[in-house]
């Protein structure tokens, strides 16, 4: 199959932020694109505004005839109608992860992967790219603020950055000659059967790396891919290749020096915040490093960089009230960002909500999830998000809540979230999670102004 080739693709869950990225990508290339999704949302009616069809029945009959290609989610459930159908004619189907696997091979590509971090450094590795003047492309998994997009497109590529997502073992299907691996922490148990399955996988996918290429890994992944013939480590400790040094605040911004070798590049200033954050940049200009980017258009980049739609984004800052929302749904992402906050404002009482995503990983992290909130002095804790689960009995936000050692804590439904708000006296407010509380961020803003 060549892409280019094509004159009509179909995607099956055209909605989800990694779709969306591809089917631009291919809208890009001049291909007419159709689609399906569950609702309308806000991205489903930008594709639209951008000339793709779009509905929202479960209908086969509104599927095109003359369809070449489909490219559907796993998310998409096994009894949809139009997956049936699709899947019992003689159109081709490929998953999302096969997809990009085949963009793997066409292009010069960094892949990073992780259990954090991934979107973060990606878009960062995009920014600086981009900023520095290289014909780049890039398919993000969220909405890069320097750009209000999940991609950037250029149509004579030279370099294809990606998200190597370990869910459902789709980094696999990637043939990166830059790879990235940030983390590997225990997450998707309902995917991989062990935390050895985990990093057995993370391992398959560093040595996809192309034997003339370099996988770049955080420091703290001391055993991981030891084997690796060509690698470097990045990361606060002093011991990394590439490493941060003299960390400190400064006018509420995180301040840093790279050191690498003999490139110094002094006074690094983030618009982002957070240590995890700094790690982040560390792993971006790696990359760019390795890719021979000036450094001052390394540090140009870094400090350029204004973040991800809904990683640690201020929606408030001012001098009577912070509001911050982010994306994180695992124990280690909570830690990160609450330690952020608390480093940056540490005389203002900190109010957390946090809305559990999935019922297999709230039953297997909820001593995790209660360790990382108490970080926070209230804690606020909404009804689980379930994405793509049933219900597991016995679990709920509660076994959560029962764990929390602090206790000014509470379980509320989204409707007594907002009645609670507007009658609470707020300096500090944290919005957490990976499912529908982003669609109420906006409403919590406005509550709290």
């Amino acid at each position: 199959m060549k892409l280019k080739e094509l004159n009509k693709m179909y995607f099956l869950g055209i909605g989800g932020i990694g779709m969306s990225a591809l089917a631009r990508y291919c809208s890009a290339l001049g291909i007419e694109i159709h689609g399906y999704d569950l609702t309308p949302t806000i991205l489903t009616n930008l594709l639209m505004g951008e000339g793709m069809h779009i509905h929202y029945d479960d209908n086969p009959k509104l599927i095109p005839d003359d369809i070449e290609l489909v490219v559907y989610t796993p998310a998409i459930p096994s009894s949809n109608k139009e997956f049936q159908y699709l899947r019992n004619s003689e159109i081709e189907m490929i998953k999302r992860s096969q997809m990009l696997g085949l963009l793997s091979e066409d292009f010069y590509t960094i892949a990073v992967a992780g259990t954090h971090g991934k979107t973060s450094i990606s878009s960062l590795i995009a920014h600086i790219l981009f900023g520095a003047g290289l014909n780049v492309s890039a398919i993000i998994g969220g909405v890069m603020n320097n750009y209000k997009s999940n991609t950037l497109i250029n149509k004579n590529t030279d370099y294809l950055v990606v998200e190597a997502d370990e869910f459902d073992r789709s980094f696999l299907h990637l043939s990166p000659d830059i790879s990235v691996v940030s983390s590997v922490d225990d997450d998707h148990l309902d995917i991989y059967s062990s935390n050895d399955d985990l990093k057995n996988a993370f391992e398959l996918f560093a040595s996809k790396t192309n034997k003339n290429g370099l996988l770049i890994k955080n420091d703290s992944l001391c055993d991981f891919a030891k084997n690796s013939s060509k690698y470097l480590n990045y990361g606060l400790n002093a011991k990394a290749n590439v490493k941060a040094v003299n960390v400190h605040i400064e006018s509420g911004r995180f301040v840093f020096d790279l050191l690498y070798e003999d490139i110094q590049i002094l006074g690094i200033k983030m618009q982002i915040p957070g240590r995890h954050y700094i790690e982040n940049a560390l792993a971006a200009a790696s990359v760019a490093i390795y890719l021979e980017v000036a450094a001052k258009d390394i540090k140009k980049g870094l400090e350029s960089f204004t973040g991800v739609e809904r990683r640690f984004e201020y929606k408030i800052n001012n001098d009577k009230i912070v509001y911050i929302d982010d994306y994180a749904h695992h124990p280690k992402e909570i830690e990160s960002t609450l330690s952020a906050v608390k480093e940056l404002y540490p005389d203002k009482m900190m109010i957390v909500v946090f809305q559990p995503h999935l019922y297999s990983r709230t039953r297997d992290f909820a001593a995790g999830f209660a360790e990382s909130l108490e970080i926070a002095d209230e804690i606020i804790l909404l009804d689980i998000y379930p994405a793509r689960e049933l219900p597991i009995e016995g679990v709920d936000s509660n076994i959560i809540l029962s764990k929390i050692k602090n206790n000014n804590k509470l379980l509320l439904t989204k409707v007594k979230l907002k009645e609670y708000l507007i009658n609470k006296n707020i300096e500090l407010l944290v919005s957490l999670g990976a499912g529908d509380i982003g669609s109420m961020v906006s409403d919590i803003k406005e509550i709290l102004e």
